[in-house]
C-alpha cells in the first residue's frame, strides 16, 4: 500500500485525499491522475523530460512543486514490447490455398 508523503501513514490504492491529514493524493480529485511532488528543496522541473526538451506548457514551469505529467528523464524506460505475428497467421492466404487445392485433387481423384 502506499504512504502518505506529508504523514507517511498507509492509504489506500484509490485514495483521493489522505484520510489522516487530508493531503491531495490525486490530482483534480481523479483516482486516476496521478500528482507528482517534489522533494523538501528541489523543483520536478529540474528532472523532468519535458521540461528538458522544452515541451512542458505547464503554467507553473520551471518552479512547479507538483505535477501531472512528471517523467524523470533519469528513470529507466523499459524497451517497447514486440508483437510477433506467427507464421501461421502471416502466410494464413497462402495456407488456404494450399487447403483448397487440396481439397480440389481429393475430389479429382475420386
Amino acid at each position: 500500500m502506499p504512504t502518505c508523503p506529508r504523514c507517511d501513514q498507509t492509504v489506500a490504492a484509490d485514495a483521493v485525499v489522505c484520510p489522516h491529514c487530508r493531503l491531495e493524493l490525486k490530482a483534480y480529485g481523479h483516482p486516476g491522475m496521478t500528482l507528482y511532488r517534489a522533494e523538501q528543496d528541489t523543483y520536478l522541473c529540474d528532472t523532468c523530460r519535458y521540461h528538458l526538451d522544452d515541451t512542458c506548457n505547464f503554467p507553473q514551469r520551471p518552479t512547479a512543486k507538483t505535477c501531472t505529467l512528471y517523467e524523470d528523464v533519469n528513470a529507466v524506460t523499459p524497451p517497447p514490447a514486440v508483437y510477433r505475428i506467427p507464421w501461421w497467421r502471416r502466410h494464413l492466404g497462402w495456407i488456404a490455398l494450399g487447403v483448397v487445392v487440396a481439397v480440389s485433387l481429393a475430389i479429382a481423384l475420386l
